[in-house]
């Protein structure tokens, strides 16, 4: 007959040498505990982070711990969905066999996705402002293009801002008293 508690008291004491930092005892019946899993940091040092508490049943590691997330920092709910379905996921693969490092394990691997996720979505997001930036660069740069359309309605303007032109410098010269050239030359010039 299996000895539940013998090998939950080996786990536990195996846990607290593998994660002396993150490990944390919250009550002795039943056995529960938290263990902190922090993600490897990103380029800029961003890293994610979820605190997991676990609890044992009478007959753990034939039936699964109790698990929940307890606290978390950076993550999304879709991340936390995801991390309490792998965790189901393993708990099954593993039943039979003291799982929690194997459960911590697969958590550390999620987080890491997590991040490198992160970082791939920063930087598609910097690569689309660049084309975006680039786009805009060329329509700068390139103008209008030019079609029989809009070069005979430039044409038209064009033409019609010539002749308001010469009216008002003709209108000015009058004005001003100055005889009007004929091309004639007379005998006084």
């Amino acid at each position: 007959m299996t000895d539940y508690a013998e090998e939950q008291r080996n786990e536990l004491e195996a846990i607290e040498s593998i994660y002396p930092d993150s490990f944390t005892v919250l009550s002795d019946e039943p056995t529960s505990f938290t263990i902190t899993v922090t993600s490897d940091a990103g380029e800029n040092g961003e890293t994610v982070e979820t605190t997991l508490k676990f609890t044992y049943v009478e007959k753990y590691p034939d039936e699964p711990p109790l698990w929940e997330i307890h606290s978390q920092e950076n993550l999304e709910d879709s991340d936390m969905e995801d991390i309490l379905t792998l965790l189901q996921q393993q708990a099954e693969e593993n039943l039979g066999m003291v799982m929690i490092f194997t459960l911590v394990t697969a958590v550390q691997e999620k987080l890491n996705e997590i991040v490198d996720v992160m970082k791939n979505r920063r930087e598609e997001e910097k690569r689309r402002k660049e084309r975006e930036a680039e786009e805009a660069e060329k329509v700068a740069f390139q103008g209008t293009v030019v079609t029989i359309e809009n070069f005979l309605a430039w044409k038209a303007k064009f033409e019609l801002e010539v002749a308001e032109l010469r009216r008002k410098k003709q209108k000015e010269e009058e004005q001003a008293g100055k005889p009007k050239l004929t091309g004639r030359r007379t005998a006084e010039d």
